[in-house]
Order: C-alpha cells, then sequence, then structure tokens
C-alpha cells in the first residue's frame, strides 16, 4: 500500500481549510484516511500551518511520500523556524 501525506480539503464555500492527512494514494481527496497530522488555513497567511511533528517523522519514516503542495508548505514553515530562531 503506498501512503501519501497530502491535504483534504474541509471549510465552507469560498473559504477553504486543510486537513493535512495521511492516506492511501487511492482515496479521493476529501474522503478516508489513516491519520490527521496538522492542519492549513490559507485564509490566515503562511503562519496558519500546524504540524504534529513527531507523527510527520513517523510517517515519513515508514516510508510516506508526501506531496508536492505539502513539501513546498512543510519547506516555508522550516525556514519560518529557522527565522525565528536567529532573532
Amino acid at each position: 500500500m503506498a501512503v501519501h501525506i497530502r491535504l483534504a480539503r474541509a471549510g465552507a464555500k469560498k473559504r477553504p481549510f486543510y486537513r493535512l492527512v495521511v492516506t492511501d494514494h487511492r482515496s479521493p481527496r476529501g474522503g478516508r484516511f489513516l491519520e490527521n497530522i496538522g492542519t492549513y488555513d490559507p485564509s490566515k497567511g503562511d503562519s496558519l500551518l500546524h504540524v504534529d511533528q513527531e507523527r510527520l517523522t513517523f510517517w515519513r519514516g515508514r516510508g510516506a511520500q508526501p506531496s508536492e503542495t505539502v513539501t513546498r508548505l512543510l519547506k516555508r514553515l522550516q525556514k519560518a523556524a529557522a527565522a525565528t530562531e536567529a532573532k
């Protein structure tokens, strides 16, 4: 079973809100998932990405592949954390 880490859309019309989920690659975008490991609210900006780092490393260690969008968001989160530490 190929496992992916991707965004699942939630929220109202014109007001997206996403859950960061671990899912089988065959499941639909808003469908069944194995675990919810975070949230992302694009209307609030980049700072509103919350990820359970422990569960993220667990699933990546098990071979879960993040989608392109999730990879991009995680890189932004790392840059923001590095900038915060540098201050």
